[in-house]
Parts: structure tokens; sequence; C-alpha cells
């Protein structure tokens, strides 16, 4: 077989031999691949590979691939690179390729040269057919202390959806556990773009650009996963980063920098072909134009930025200065209403709050995009003259909302609480996602699963066992507010038992986050189910003839998500301290009833008092919430004081911790109380309480919910 001319770079630098030892994706068997599922062009994906030393990357050019015959092409390197084409013969005859370069390209600092102008010996043939082909090869090489023959068994093997080819070189003079591994994806397979964000959202600072953004993002992600933000470091949701490097090392992502509105409207001309204009000085504009924008596929943009608009092209739909003027929110709305609200998705909504006045962080703009949502923030306080026909428009979005729909987003913190949004939701069926920095979703849900990946959480009970507790003070530690809303990355993860609260909705909406998670869990982390449904719900304010339908979609959730502790949190009587966060007996008996597998049960955030004990498992509340403000050794004294009222023992501490305080915060604590006290795992916790239930039972009295 022929050898076509090498081509090199800056310096001379070789091919390398071909490489072996297939790394299969975890996924189901090949499918019937054929010579098309290998042509085109493949490359490196660095993250997954094996260091290339003086070479920047690698590809592959597959131009025939039959059952006799495999013709492909090597790139090695950019700047510096070697070309060649190899012609080869499949089925065990051997393939002399002349040696035109010596260096030995797997190893260039190894002190081994290729003899040229002799020969290489290959044998090619197909293991699996198409799907992984062998090379055997016979080597002329030089090294200190002479000529040698070195051997090669290589192969290269398509993955189970025929998107990563892995090439691997296995010799007998190197070790078996370090063999030499690359692999390579389509061209174009999972390219994306991301950029960086500021943490600056005022109007009058980086919100006009920002926003800009946001919502070319909801319209260029239509066509998939192609562009990414990593927000900055005061973001809610501290992850971003991790996510995209997660994305490059397992999920075959190829990332590119754009670093300005300008360079994202050149790398994604036409793909967006509208703009709509807001009004700096009414913010309720902004949020109108996202309703448009996910109805349009337009960018929203303040006025310095027609200019450029018209430079690229974009029409004008909508033109909001001076349209709002003097006007109230609810007046803005009801228009919006009026105009837009047939159009929009009755699934789903969101509530653009949070920050108000000059700011907003409009992170989940993105997905309500994605989702033709209807954008709001509209007060849902009830009973409050100031915000009365605000909260009739709010009660009217909801009722006309499809049951089980979902609110993203977060509600006004200048006009409502967390418990009136998350009631007044409830008690339409409506679940809630939170929050309105919520990241990326419109890439993330683009992403799936990687083939054959399975959900495994770290259990510490066997199923059935009879845990007998000791004469100890027994604590739990719970992270909450989905995953802790960026704690997960904070530092101590992973050296004393805990517990993780998961937002369940992300198994469709962020599906590789959570494989994330799972996949970075160690023995100490335990996932958990909440909050009261499949979604931030609150059990006391779903009617209770829609309670089926809200558990059995909590029961698919949990069995997809590996999941058998289920935590409610219900403030719809009040505020977490002055407030009424019990739960009555008759709602606990659904619950119990119809999630049979669920090893316990968890009640509120701030301290509760419900505690119920029946058929062999228990629902706890939390009888500590570690505040951000405590010092490390007020909340010593805080958990000694708490094991001297509650002085039977064992005596079972519930312990609520917040995103501000890490792992190691928590740890330090716990190592001050001494050796009376033991933190747990959360379901050995539960399955102690059950075995001898110290705690004395309370639900709220019943008929008391106005």
């Amino acid at each position: 077989m022929s050898t076509r001319p090498i081509l090199l770079g800056l310096r001379p630098v070789l091919l390398m031999c071909l490489i072996g030892t297939s790394l299969l994706l975890a996924g189901p068997a090949h499918a019937m691949f054929s010579g098309e599922n290998w042509q085109g062009k493949w490359v490196l994906i660095p993250e997954q590979s094996s260091a290339l030393d003086v070479f920047d990357t690698l590809s592959l050019d597959f131009r025939e691939v039959t059952a006799d015959r495999v013709t492909m092409g090597e790139r090695w390197g950019s700047d510096r690179f070697l070309e060649e084409v190899l012609d080869l013969n499949v089925g065990g005859a051997v393939n002399h390729v002349p040696i035109q370069h010596k260096v030995f390209a797997s190893n260039v600092f190894m002190g081994v040269r290729r003899e040229v102008g002799l020969t290489r010996s290959i044998k090619a043939q197909w293991v699996e057919p198409f799907a992984k082909l062998e090379l055997l090869e016979v080597l002329p090489v030089h090294s200190s202390q002479g000529r040698s023959n070195l051997d090669h068994k290589s192969t290269i093997a398509l993955n189970g959806d025929g998107t990563v080819l892995t090439w691997t070189i296995t010799r007998p003079t190197r070790s078996s556990d370090a063999p030499l591994v690359y692999r390579l994806k389509r061209e174009g397979y999972r390219d994306a773009f991301f950029m960086k964000m500021t943490d600056n959202w005022g109007i009058d600072e980086d919100l006009p650009a920002q926003a800009a953004l946001i919502t070319l993002q909801g319209v260029v992600n239509r066509q998939g996963p192609l562009l990414y933000f990593v927000y900055g470091e005061q973001w809610d949701f501290r992850f971003t980063g991790q996510i995209k490097d997660y994305y490059q090392a397992k999920k075959q992502f190829s990332f590119k920098e754009l670093k300005t509105l300008r360079a994202a409207l050149t790398q994604f001309k036409g793909q967006v072909s509208n703009y709509i204009v807001w009004d700096k000085d009414v913010r309720t504009s902004l949020i109108v134009s996202f309703t448009l924008a996910g109805l349009e596929d337009a960018i929203v943009v303040s006025e310095e930025f027609i200019p450029l608009m018209e430079e690229f092209g974009l029409k004008q739909v909508a033109d909001f200065r001076g349209k709002f003027t003097g006007q109230r929110d609810v007046e803005i709305y009801q228009w919006a209403y009026d105009q837009y609200w047939d159009r929009c998705s009755k699934d789903y909504i969101v509530w653009m709050g949070g920050d108000a006045g000059r700011r907003m962080r409009p992170g989940v703009a993105d997905f309500g995009m994605n989702k033709k949502c209807f954008f709001t923030d509209l007060s849902t306080k009830a009973n409050d003259p100031k915000w009365e026909d605000e909260y009739a428009m709010a009660d009217k979005l909801f009722s006309e909302m499809n049951p089980m729909g979902i609110c993203f987003g977060w509600h006004s913190y200048a006009k409502d609480k967390e418990r009136d949004h998350v009631k007044l939701a409830s008690s339409h069926v409506i679940r809630v996602s939170g929050l309105h920095t919520l990241p990326n979703t419109s890439f993330n849900m683009q992403v799936p699963l990687s083939p054959g990946f399975k959900f495994r959480n770290h259990f510490n009970v066997k199923a059935g066992e009879t845990i007998t507790p000791e004469r100890k003070v027994y604590i739990a530690a719970v992270q909450t507010d989905s995953l802790g809303i960026g704690a997960w990355t904070r530092p101590g993860r992973g050296t004393i038992p805990y517990a993780w609260q998961v937002s369940m909705n992300w198994l469709w909406m962020s599906p590789s986050v959570l494989e994330m998670f799972y996949d970075q869990a160690t023995p100490n982390d335990l996932f958990i189910a909440g909050l009261s449904g499949p979604g931030y719900m609150y059990a006391k304010a779903i009617p209770r003839d829609a309670l089926p339908q809200v558990i059995d979609q909590s029961l698919e959730f949990m069995k997809s998500l590996d999941l058998n502790i289920f935590e409610f949190m219900d403030y719809s009587e009040g505020a977490s301290i002055e407030g009424n966060p019990d739960l009555p007996r008759s709602l606990i008996d659904i619950y119990f009833e119809k999630m049979p597998d669920a090893i316990g049960f968890l009640n509120g955030y701030a301290p509760a008092y419900t505690f119920m004990h029946q058929d062999g498992r228990v629902l706890v509340s939390y009888d500590y919430y570690m505040s951000q403000g405590r010092s490390e050794r007020e909340v010593v004294a805080d958990l000694r004081e708490l094991a001297a009222i509650n002085d039977r023992r064992p005596y079972f501490l519930l312990m609520h911790v917040r995103q501000w305080s890490d792992i190691t915060r928590v740890k330090a604590v716990l190592d001050e109380l001494g050796p009376e006290f033991e933190v747990v795992p959360l379901d050995v916790f539960l399955k102690m309480a059950a075995t001898d239930p110290t705690f004395e039972e309370y639900t709220r009295p019943e008929g008391s919910l106005p």
C-alpha cells in the first residue's frame, strides 16, 4: 500500500504510530454501523486524551471506509503539524508503509526515533464490523542502545452513538496500566461558544448589554446548545464555570470565547433577525420585552444599541420607549396580557422578580424565551390594599395556566414574600422553580445524559435494615436550596456525612448538570427530594384532590433520581418564625400512604415542630437552623444547649445549613461538640429515629388553615 507525502510545519514533527485499546462510552450495544459512520473529519477532545507534548491538536479524516479498505488522513498539530494519508487493506494482509520521518510522535520527549527509509508493517482488521478497527504494527526504531522492532497493538473504536472515536496504543514495552489514549469527536459536534458576565447588573451599568446577550442566547440556542455564559463570582448559582468544565471533560464540548455583543452578533449572524427596544426609564418595559422576544425570536436592546442592530441588518419589531411612561406595573402587564397572553405557553410562566429598582438579574430569561413564556413580576401578596390589583391579576394568570405547570423565576423582593408567591402558585397546582438567576437553561436542557448513565445515590442503609441507636446526640446536616445554590463547590464537601436537596425538575431542565453532581458525589454525599412536590410547592396549599397527581409526579422523579427521602417546607400559614410551618396529620397520612418506598420525611426550613412515627418510618422537623450571622462558638453553644434541653437519649437533632456556611465551617462546629455528639448520614439518622423515636409526636391541629 502507498503512503502520500508528509507535510511538515515549523519544525519536523512526525506522525505517531496508530493508537488502540478501545475505551467505549457507557451505553447500549453498537447500532448497525457502516463505513458512512466513520467518514469525515474527527478532532481531538484534549480533556479526555493523553498529552500531545509539542502538538496542540490531532485530527483524523476518513475518506474511504469499507469492509476491505480504509483510507484515512492524519494530522498532528496546527502551527507545527504533520499530515499523512494511509491506504490500508483490511483483513489481515500486511501493509508495508515507508517511514519518511524519524520523530516518534506518541512520545516526542523519549529518546526513540523511527528508522527513515525502512517500512512499517501494519495488519488491519475489523474486530467488530465498522465499530472497532484493530491495527497490529511492527515499527523499526532506534534508541541509544541501537536498532529494534517495536510492536504495537492499536484499535480505533466508535462509541455507541457514533459521535466519538477512541484511539489507544499499547506496546509490550509500556506498562499495561498506562496506555496512550486519544479521543476524537466529529468535527463540529458540540462546538459551542461562551462569554463571561460581570456582576454589574444595574440599568446604568452592564444590564443593557447583558440582557441583550441573554436574549441572544434564547434565540440561537433554539438551534442547539450554542451559547453558554460563565457568570460572576457574586452570582447565586456559583457553578457555571464548573459545569462548562464538566461539559468539556465528559460531554465532548469545545468552547470558544466571545468577548463582546458585537463579536456574538458576528458569530451568529443570520441566526437572529429581529430586535426589540426597551425603555431604560421604565424598568417593567424590559420584562414585557422578554415576553415578546420569546414570541418573535428577538434580541432585546436599549436605545444605545440600535445602531448596532441596524448595522447587522436586524428588523425592529417593537419600540417601547415612551410607551409605558407614567403607568403602573399592573397597567403595563394588563396591556401585555391583552397583546400576548393568547400566544404564550400555559404550561410555563416566568416571574422576573428578585432584584428590584434600577437592577435586574434576568438569568432565566433565555429559558423563558425558549418556552414562549409570559413574563411578569406582579405581587402575590393577598389582603394588601397596596397590591390588591396586582394580586388579582397574578391570581388570574395562575388560574389560566394548566395544572402542574411551572413558574420559573422568583417573586419581587420589593413587592411580596416568598411565602406569598409559593402559596398562590401551589393553590393553583403550579410548581415553582427558582430563581430569577437560574442560568443557561436553554443550553443545559439540550445536553442529554451520557449513554447508559443511571443516577445512583450513596445510600447507607440496606432495604429492611434496622439500626439501633446508642445513648448519644445524633446530628444530621442538610443543605437545601437546589444543592445549596452553589455550596456544592465550596470547601470541605465529602469530609462529613451531608445531605443535599435536589431540585427534581432539573431532571428534564438540566439533566447533565445533575449528572455532574452525581458523578462528583462522594460516599458522604446523600441526595434527597423536595420540596413538597415535583418542584417547590406548599403541601397545605395544594388542593387535596390534586395531591395524587402531585405525588405521582414526585415519585416518578424520585425513582429516576434514586431518592428515598422526601422533604416538606410550608409557609402557607405565615412567616418562618412567627407563622405555622407544621403539617396536619391528615396530610402527612396521604404522603406516607402514597410514598411507601420513602424511608423517611423531613419538614421545615427554620425550626419546625411536626414529628410523627408511623409504620416504622418517621417525619422529623428541623431542630436547628445554622444562620449566617452566628459565630462558630455561638453555634456550638446553641447545639449543646439544645442537647441539654432535650435530655433523653438518643436525641435526634436535624440541622439545616444554608449556602453561606461551607462544609469546612460546619465540620469545625461539629468537631467542637464532644464525644456525646455524632454526625451521621441522614438515612441512618431517620432509621435510628424510627427504631427509638424519643421525640414527642406533634402535628398541626386540623382546620387551622384559612
